[in-house]
């Protein structure tokens, strides 16, 4: 499968922009996820019980307003209190949301206002961050016998002040602002332009930003229109399982055949569990296929405008049977039209994208020349910004971690545990920002690898997968436990070759590592003794494919479509293609990029292409300034010209000598043809 490569995207390290925004969204998410179960109850009792509901009663809808403005932000400034500052973090930000939730209260006689969720998220975590600030201060200062005082007094007296703030200042600015953002949505509805919040929802979910979006947007602001109309139509902008059911029937049908056999359980869990994050990777394997969520998305929101559909809870996890459970008396057929329209539009523009089947051959070539978990093993992993390696056999706690740890990580975390409970090693799940100091290994979305290099301890191996049914990655795991070898992130060592790696370290035999079980294309020498250094062989490319006339250095290209150029001119010069292969390499590009990652990229041409060569070649071009590949840098562009046969061979000689991380760097600064050519077509072991 090939998903977008994190190493070289600038933007999914921990300092770029997309890894900022879903830790955000991610702490935001993290803050209303642990308590869903409250929302369903208080959604579940507003469903059955307001004058509007299945059985109205005012005794039991009596409980609707205390829950929406006390024990609900309450709940929330406890939980993001938490997870900055531990218990006495929860109980301050528990205090201080309180003065907030009291200053969105306009009317205590008719129970009426300002949900104070927003505040919630701000005064909790907020409170707590000064109060640790404040411990750390007076951290070994405290005379014996006062630490009880100290501790007590300061949390009440800091609790009080920040009750104060939010009462003051935090509850009423939030109250109009929510206000006013709430009069917006509002007037987006009546102009019926609500569907389009789809052109901006849709990339953000695919990016791992569904939870930060439903949960810290749109459920407060949906929590409004319950409480005045019995049901919104907010908590259907992100949540909708229809997008994602009709993209998964459209791979089913006529995706790639090699990706078919998945999908059927992917549907099960996307549309009856909720778990969307199952079809992430299916749209990052071929990102055009956003078209079809988009237009899916608007489709069901402008139904659901059009019948006055909503939901009397947020419908966490975004299931079927949550939206059924959750939707008020009289609202079904409407719901129902919404879901089915949505998966119906996305199905049909994403059967015409795959062109209803005739180009499913096409799409296995394209996943099978590009894929990192096919082609190139261990060249393409995300960047997790740790080197960390550790023997199969001294894993004891293997993390699962997602974006709110609490959807895609558990279903994960289910198979692991199932897998591992043989070998004694225990498998949780937790978000990617909270992982655990005796993780040792940490499995996670090569889209959150990045954050969670980050979040990991500098001894824990971060093991990215592309795929959350059947990736390569999780047999890997199983692999190196079963068989006690050294496990790294992308992939395995023959055994542990040095203390050093036994022990987890960044040191050791990290060099020595194999790609994904499913690729087979290179493999490591002979275990070595831990004095000796280690040896593996290269497999060696054929020197007539990469003739000395194919080497370009110190090339510069403004764009990838003037790289792409060169690099079939390179092809058409030698006489191995004929100028129409050129035109190939850019409908290829337009089906899925070929960017590798570690700043390599191999163009190439589609199947109907290959009619325009003449005999298999690459050639090898360099751009030292670097070419911006669909959002990422490529210093190393080989173009490559061959009938299936050359092909896996062709393939499998690149991957042995691009799945070492220094023979890339040496390329890219690679002075002379001379010194190309000897990394490309090694004559001995190395």
């Amino acid at each position: 499968m090939t998903l977008p490569d994190a190493r070289a995207n600038k933007n999914l390290e921990g300092p770029g922009v997309r890894a900022r925004v879903q830790r955000f969204g991610g702490y935001l998410a993290g803050m209303i996820m642990p308590n869903i179960g409250a929302f369903i109850a208080w959604g579940l009792i507003t469903a059955l019980f307001i004058p509007a509901g299945w059985w109205p009663n005012a005794t039991l809808a009596s409980l609707v307003a205390p829950m929406l403005y006390l024990l609900l932000p309450i709940l929330i400034g406890y939980t993001g209190g938490r997870m900055v500052h531990g218990q006495r973090g929860a109980v301050v930000g528990s205090i201080a949301t309180v003065g907030a939730v009291m200053g969105g209260i306009t009317d205590w006689a008719t129970m009426t206002g300002t949900p104070m969720f927003l505040g919630a998220m701000i005064m909790g975590p907020l409170a707590a961050y000064l109060l640790r600030l404040f411990d750390r201060a007076i951290e070994g200062k405290v005379p014996a016998g006062f630490e009880m005082l100290i501790d007590n007094f300061s949390l009440g007296i800091l609790g009080g002040l920040m009750a104060i703030v939010g009462l003051l200042g935090v509850g009423p600015v939030l109250a109009a602002l929510i206000l006013i953002l709430s009069g917006g949505v509002n007037a987006l509805v009546a102009a019926n332009l609500l569907p389009l919040a789809a052109i901006f929802v849709e990339p953000a979910k695919v990016l791992f930003l569904n939870n930060a979006i439903n949960h810290g947007i749109f459920t407060p602001l949906a929590a409004i229109d319950v409480q005045q109309h019995g049901r919104s139509i907010l908590y259907m902008v992100e949540s909708n399982p229809g997008p994602g059911l009709g993209l998964l029937l459209a791979f089913l049908f006529f995706g790639p055949r090699a990706q078919r056999p998945t999908v059927p359980g992917a549907i099960i869990i996307q549309f009856f569990g909720g778990i969307h994050e199952i079809y992430f990777p299916y749209i990052l394997m071929k990102p055009v296929l956003l078209l079809a969520t988009i237009a899916g998305s608007m489709s069901g929101l402008f139904v659901a405008t059009a019948m006055n559909a909503g939901l009397a809870a947020s419908p966490a996890p975004g299931s079927i049977i949550a939206y059924f459970l959750v939707t008020p008396a009289g609202g079904h057929v409407a719901m129902i039209a919404t879901v089915l329209t949505a998966a119906v539009v996305s199905f049909l523009v994403a059967a015409a994208l795959f062109k209803f089947g005739r180009g499913a051959d096409e799409a296995d070539a394209a996943a099978a020349a590009a894929a990192p978990s096919e082609s190139l093993p261990g060249a393409v992993a995300a960047d997790t910004g740790t080197g960390a390696s550790v023997a199969g056999s001294d894993v004891r706690k293997l993390i699962i971690a997602c974006d709110a740890g609490m959807g895609s990580s558990v279903m994960v975390a289910s198979t692991m545990r199932k897998r591992l409970a043989k070998y004694g090693v225990e498998v949780a799940h937790t978000p990617v920002d909270q992982i655990p100091a005796d993780a040792q290994v940490v499995l996670t979305h090569e889209g959150l690898a990045p954050r969670a290099g980050k979040a990991a301890p500098a001894s824990t191996v971060v093991v990215p997968f592309s795929s959350y049914m059947g990736d390569p990655a999780f047999d890997r795991v199983e692999q190196a436990i079963a068989e006690g070898r050294v496990l790294t992130p992308t992939g395995l060592a023959d055994a542990p070759a040095a203390a050093g790696v036994a022990a987890g370290t960044r040191e050791g035999a990290t060099a020595a590592t194999l790609g994904t079980a499913a690729a087979g294309a290179a493999s490591a020498g002979a275990a070595a003794p831990a004095s000796a250094p280690r040896k593996r062989r290269r497999k060696k490319l054929d020197a007539g494919v990469l003739p000395r006339e194919n080497v370009r250095l110190g090339l510069h290209a403004a764009t990838k479509d003037e790289a792409i150029r060169l690099a079939g001119q390179v092809l058409v010069d030698g006489g191995a293609a004929e100028p129409g292969y050129v035109d190939g390499m850019f409908a290829r590009e337009l089906q899925t990029s070929t960017f590798l990652g570690q700043g390599v990229a191999i163009p190439h041409g589609t199947n109907e292409a290959r009619t325009h060569i003449r005999h298999a070649a690459l050639g090898f071009l360099q751009f030292p300034d670097g070419v911006d590949w669909d959002g990422k840098t490529a210093h190393v562009v080989i173009p490559i010209a061959s009938n299936s046969d050359e092909h896996v061979s062709i393939l499998s000689a690149l991957a042995s000598t691009l799945a070492d991380k220094s023979n890339a760097e040496r390329l890219r600064t690679a002075s002379s043809i001379d010194e190309v050519l000897d990394l490309l077509t090694p004559d001995e072991e190395e």
